[in-house]
């Protein structure tokens, strides 16, 4: 830890022009520009709420703020193991002619979908507001899994980035699977409506567990359990170790596939 501090430290000022150019180029020629990140997932709720609310939300607490955690929370996943994925090979031309160390066009990138995510995070929580949901010293504890989705979208980036470095095919291939996750992350259904063996079964989506968590918290007014703790934690440092070794492994083969 104390060695990745120090390299960033070292490159510090090449790294904060790279979040500056994500950031903005992201926006490059929009009118709305950084608006959004807003209002894009504020659009999705709606017509979420308008198609789903008839058939899931009629026994829902809350059902508004239920969407909406789910929704930012797969949203948030989503722009940043994408925009994670193309990390080395957008920054080819700079890899090839810098040395400095490669994750940190992947921080780069996930700096920028964690300012995004943030912006609309303030946001659900006005909603919270507007939804009658009585705030607490529990919604501190929303940080944790924040913490944890993060670090597990900087994990999964590091291991699609690597082979989509190999395998151009990749791209193709994680756009299909994150319709599934969408499907299986119980954005919009309850889990509970399921027999409990299958409940468990979603446990194994880091996705949903994390969504899960802020929706204890908000909607239901209590912290998880310390197990539910760090079953949050093991996801994103299961994936982390295996970004860790893949970049480790492949680190001087990359520049060859640019």
């Amino acid at each position: 830890m104390q060695k990745l501090i120090r390299r960033i430290k070292e490159n510090l000022f090449l790294f904060e022009q790279l979040v500056r150019r994500d950031f903005l180029f992201k926006y490059k020629g929009t009118v709305l520009g950084a608006f959004w990140s807003v209002l894009s997932p504020l659009l999705t709720l709606l017509v979420m709420k308008v198609i789903f609310t008839e058939f899931f939300g009629r026994n829902t607490p809350h059902y508004t703020i239920y969407l909406f955690a789910g929704n930012i929370v797969m949203s948030y996943f989503r722009e940043g193991t994408n925009g994670g994925m193309t990390a080395l090979s957008d920054n080819a031309q700079i890899i090839t002619k810098i040395n400095m160390p490669k994750y940190l066009f992947l921080l780069s990138k996930n700096v920028s979908a964690l300012i995004n995510f943030l912006m609309t995070f303030v946001v659900f929580l006005m909603f919270c507001l507007f939804d009658h949901i009585v705030f607490s010293w529990r919604f501190f504890a929303l940080l944790w899994p924040i913490l944890c989705l993060t670090l597990l979208i900087i994990g999964v980036g590091m291991i699609l980035s690597c082979f989509f470095v190999f395998f151009r095919d990749t791209q193709y291939l994680y756009s299909v699977f994150l319709t599934l996750l969408n499907y299986l992350s119980a954005v919009f259904y309850r889990v509970d409506q399921f027999p409990a063996e299958v409940q468990r079964l979603f446990l194994l989506n880091p996705v949903y567990v994390m969504i899960r968590y802020i929706r204890t918290v908000v909607i239901d007014g209590h912290l998880p359990s310390l197990p539910y703790h760090c079953l949050c934690l093991f996801y994103p440092v299961l994936f982390i170790l295996i970004g860790v070794y893949m970049y480790r492994k492949y680190n001087h083969q990359f520049i060859y596939y640019f």
